[in-house]
């Protein structure tokens, strides 16, 4: 396996990628509310990066029709957006790319919609933890799946659990690169984190049980057993002495 490493021009470059992931991330999740279309909220993700005279990284990656990924309640990821409106009590996830200057940015939040279940604000809570934890153990010279580790543990520890068949992931010149970052395992094992990894970290955790199926959209990833589910993305960069999160608003 071959990991790309970005030198400081690329990493200057993919900088400005990820700060416009982040804005569009940002409006975006500010206009999530009661009674929107996922399908307005992909249009608002549209303008916004085509503002920018960037282009959506997701839209037409192998037969993606929408811009943006909007998943919501029990739907994982790559849920599409369309028609749906968002009601009172929603757990509505977005995943944005921003493809700019030759390098993609990968960020990803939820948002909840007037949710008061315990049990939801718990799931919510705890996977934004678990991404803050992981990106907290992507040191230099440590290994890739210390960052798996944490989320597993942040998410275990709350009785939450964690997708298995989807993964982080590296990202630069291409939205998928070299190495996976899966959100389980025990530490200490796999590549080296070194300096000019760049990794899209992204804790994908349910309420219930773990697994998941995809839907007839051959897209849309939800929870075999109904739960709702919670995801957080950050695209990271590994330096000499610390790493940087990319896409911090």
């Amino acid at each position: 396996m071959k990991i790309p490493l970005k030198s400081a021009a690329e990493l200057e470059a993919m900088r400005t990628s990820c700060r416009m992931t982040a804005e569009v991330l940002r409006q975006v999740a500010d206009a999530v509310q009661a009674g929107v279309t996922t399908g307005e909220l992909d249009a608002l993700a549209r303008r916004l990066i085509e503002g920018m005279k960037a282009k959506p990284s997701f839209l037409g990656y192998r037969g993606y029709p929408a811009a943006i990924c909007i998943s919501v309640n029990d739907e994982v990821i790559h849920g599409i957006p369309g028609r749906r409106t968002i009601l009172p009590g929603d757990v509505v996830s977005l995943d944005v790319g921003v493809y700019y200057n030759g390098f993609h940015g990968d960020a990803a939040t939820t948002v909840m919609v007037g949710v008061t279940d315990p049990d939801t604000i718990r799931l919510v809570e705890t996977t934004k933890r678990a991404l803050a934890a992981a990106v907290a153990a992507a040191r230099p010279g440590g290994r890739l799946s210390d960052v798996s580790h944490a989320v597993e543990t942040t998410a275990k520890e709350a009785g939450c659990s964690v997708v298995k068949e989807f993964v982080g992931h590296g990202v630069g010149r291409h939205l998928h690169e070299d190495p996976q970052v899966p959100n389980y395992g025990a530490p200490g094992r796999g590549p080296l984190l070194m300096p000019g990894m760049t990794l899209a970290i992204e804790p994908m955790v349910n309420l219930g049980r773990p697994e998941v199926v995809v839907l007839d959209d051959k897209w849309t990833v939800v929870t075999r057993d109904g739960k709702p589910s919670a995801h957080f993305e950050h695209t990271v960069a590994v330096l000499e002495e610390r790493m940087e999160v990319l896409t911090l608003a």
